[in-house]
């Protein structure tokens, strides 16, 4: 049997106890509240974080789009009369209109149109390839055929001085080239209608051509004659007043079909 004096001692002993555990749980909670907050407070912190990363990420690539699109594109067009504009009354021909384009997305770019009315390659090998090299030119287009045809050349001819004209863009300048096949002139009005099929045919031959050495060049081509053989027929105002060059509407179509293949090859240098 245990005295007072023992009695008094468990008893404040187990008081003793009760008080440390409820402080224990007091200051447990204390503990665990200072987590969660610290806790909270770290994950905010990598939230800022990421926040702050995307934020500089998306004003880099702003930055750098800008600087692209400010970029200014060197063109130079070589050809005939339709990169003159022989025909159109207002806007020029397609040089001039797709030049207006890439100049609107990359100002401070240069146009310098060698085109001249009646060009057939050999004119192009005598008086526009070596002025177009040395205007150190990141982008050519190339739309010359239709005068060869003209002309009466054969297509073996026309072949070997296309070839040359493409070998030496790719060889001596750096430029981005893209060419043109030769449009169906067969529905032209000054073509006798006895006469449409085998001028079809002609330029048939000559974009077969045009195709292979573009191919072996590893050069864009557009297909205009497709275009103009599937839409001339319903749209002959597509033709200008001398019934051969195109209209207005006509280059505006032409620029249309042309742009998407320009616009890539630019883009491809930046």
């Amino acid at each position: 049997m245990l005295n007072s004096s023992s009695s008094s001692a468990t008893s404040a002993s187990f008081a003793f106890n009760i008080r440390s555990r409820e402080a224990a749980v007091d200051i447990g909670g204390k503990t665990l509240s200072a987590m969660k907050s610290i806790l909270c407070l770290f994950v905010l912190m990598i939230y800022c974080a990421a926040c702050a990363h995307s934020n500089s990420a998306q004003k880099e690539r702003e930055s750098n789009m800008n600087e692209e699109k400010d970029i200014p594109v060197v063109y130079t067009a070589l050809g005939d009369s339709t990169g003159v504009g022989t025909g159109a009354k207002e806007g020029g021909g397609y040089v001039l209109r797709l030049f207006k384009r890439i100049e609107s997305e990359h100002p401070q770019s240069r146009l310098t149109n060698f085109c001249v009315s009646g060009a057939t390659t050999e004119d192009i090998l005598r008086g526009q390839i070596g002025e177009a090299i040395n205007s150190r030119p990141t982008l050519v287009t190339l739309g010359i055929g239709i005068n060869d045809i003209g002309h009466g050349m054969d297509v073996d001819r026309f072949a070997r001085n296309y070839e040359e004209i493409i070998s030496r863009l790719k060889r001596e300048t750096t430029a981005s080239v893209v060419v043109t096949n030769i449009p169906d002139i067969s529905f032209a009005p000054v073509v006798f209608e006895s006469q449409r099929a085998a001028t079809r045919r002609t330029v048939e031959l000559f974009n077969e051509r045009i195709h292979s050495i573009a191919k072996r060049y590893e050069v864009a081509v557009v297909d205009t004659f497709t275009e103009t053989h599937n839409m001339i027929p319903t749209h002959p105002e597509f033709f200008s007043e001398d019934g051969f060059h195109p209209s207005d509407a006509g280059y505006e179509y032409w620029e249309k079909t042309m742009w998407p293949a320009v616009k890539h090859a630019i883009d491809q240098r930046r």
